[in-house]
């Protein structure tokens, strides 16, 4: 009886070990923040880059990490939010695809009380708990002031993203800013304006050929508010000869685009530094799963009559001169992919 009762004891034990084992796994997985990012489109080098560099930072930080992307598709976005939250996410991060059909997206998270995270681009007709960006209408101001003093008489094009995206608009109320007073005193001339649908570098392509068919080939400068609109620019402007002699904008700091500030074939783009951008939004979307305040607010965005809070980070200028002390030195491109198709004896020390 007394081996009996030593064996009950010994499996009692046993049992309650197993027990507090599993009770211990329950809790740390409930513990485990888990933050779900929806992506508009994971197709540009972009996204994809901050989709690595989001997921890299969670691992450091033991964070589960959850994306999907829509492929610019609103309704699948919607549905691959839903499907997140679904699975218990404690935060969702959107890239909205459509600044206003987003809403919905933010109203069905707040309905299983998730915080929502507008990342890059901003959604309207709902009240979000962050806004993480860049400032896009300085983004538009910056890369026009560098082009009006070199070009500060003549005509230009402005080609702008997809109507749908807030960003667009933005960008293009700081090129205004700058540009107004030429336009108003008659030094520059708008030959052409237009939207290009998904960002899409062949509807910039077509726009900047039928432009410049218009006027004659008589323009000095494209605004593009993105590396991709700038290749269907360059593209156009290298059937007519003018590439190189025409000053064009671009945004994002794209291999293709450093590559082409470097040959001479685009004037200018604006780097954004990505991977402190991506550390921004993980470290506000820990904060707000765990209902701490966020630290880093350092203004507001303006949503129909509420004001955002927002995380708002500088851009900056790259041009062939700083190419390497700023997109080189930072990590984002290397040296050897940027100037591969220059004589490697005019390649810049480092």
């Amino acid at each position: 009886m007394i081996k009996g009762n030593k064996k009950l004891v010994f499996l009692g034990l046993i049992c309650i070990v197993f027990v507090f084992l599993s009770f211990s796994t329950v809790v740390a997985a409930q513990d485990t923040i888990k933050i779900g990012v929806s992506f508009h489109d994971l197709r540009n080098e972009r996204w994809s880059r901050e989709d690595e560099m989001m997921s890299q930072l969670c691992k450091e930080i033991n964070v589960e990490y959850m994306s999907q992307s829509a492929n610019s598709d609103a309704g699948v976005q919607l549905s691959q939010s839903e499907n997140m939250i679904s699975q218990g996410i404690d935060v969702l991060i959107v890239i909205p695809y459509d600044a206003i059909s987003s809403a919905s997206i933010v109203e069905i998270a707040h309905q299983s009380n998730i915080p929502v995270i507008a990342y890059d681009r901003l959604i309207k007709n709902t009240k979000l708990d962050l806004y993480v960006s860049f400032d896009s209408i300085r983004v538009g101001e910056m890369m026009t002031e560098y082009v009006v003093n070199k070009y500060p008489k003549g005509n230009y094009i402005i080609l702008k993203g997809d109507v749908g995206d807030n960003n667009a608009h933005l960008v293009y109320e700081g090129q205004m800013n700058i540009l107004d007073k030429y336009i108003k005193n008659g030094d520059i001339k708008i030959v052409a304006e237009q939207f290009c649908k998904n960002w899409s570098g062949d509807e910039a392509l077509k726009h900047t050929e039928n432009a410049l068919t218009a006027v004659n080939d008589d323009v000095v400068a494209i605004l593009t508010g993105y590396d991709g609109l700038a290749t269907g620019a360059v593209q156009a402007l290298t059937a007519q000869g003018l590439a190189g002699k025409v000053a064009i904008t671009g945004q994002d700091a794209e291999l293709s685009a450093c590559q082409r500030v470097v040959e001479g074939t685009q004037t200018m783009t604006i780097y954004k530094p990505l991977k402190t951008l991506a550390r921004k939004a993980i470290e506000s979307a820990v904060a707000l799963a765990k209902k701490e305040k966020v630290t880093d607010i350092n203004g507001s965005v303006k949503v129909d009559d509420a004001d955002i809070n927002a995380v708002l980070l500088d851009p900056i200028v790259v041009t062939a001169d700083n190419m390497v002390d700023i997109v080189v030195k930072d990590g984002f491109q290397s040296l050897e992919d940027i100037y591969k198709n220059i004589p490697k004896e005019n390649w810049p020390k480092i």
